[in-house]
């Protein structure tokens, strides 16, 4: 029993895997935008709504130091208790900030997955029909 791709002549089978190739890279890109593009979407989302919770933080987070240094200011002078809520607010900035920076440091950068590992699994294909 023979295969019909069998019976083509060379110059059809390359021409045909010519064909097959383009189509799998136009394909693998389109699937690389969508994935990008979707990712994106979710990104820019949600650092719109950590953008404003954000926002709506630093309000409360002000009523709640000035309700502090007004509390201290009942102990010692006005001046003093801002002082130390300044000072204890920037040493918790910069704790803050040293977290952060090593959180994004160890952060992958954002590279379409899926895309990647189907490109692999069509090299595989590719090679191992090669070999036969």
């Amino acid at each position: 029993m023979t295969n019909a791709k069998d019976a083509l002549p060379t110059s059809e089978l390359i021409r045909q895997l010519s064909e097959q190739v383009s189509r799998l890279v136009r394909d693998e890109l389109r699937l690389a935008r969508i994935e990008l593009t979707e990712k994106g979407r979710h990104a820019g989302i949600g650092v719109g709504l950590f953008g404003g919770a954000g926002v709506v933080a630093l309000f409360g987070g002000g009523c709640l130091v000035a309700a502090v240094v007004l509390l201290l200011a009942q102990v010692l002078p006005a001046w003093a208790a801002a002082a130390i809520v300044g000072a204890v607010l920037l040493v918790v900035a910069g704790a803050l900030g040293f977290f952060g920076k090593r959180q994004v440091t160890e952060a992958v950068p954002p590279t379409p997955e899926r895309t990647i590992e189907s490109v692999k699994d069509d090299i595989d294909a590719v090679k191992e029909r090669a070999h036969r």
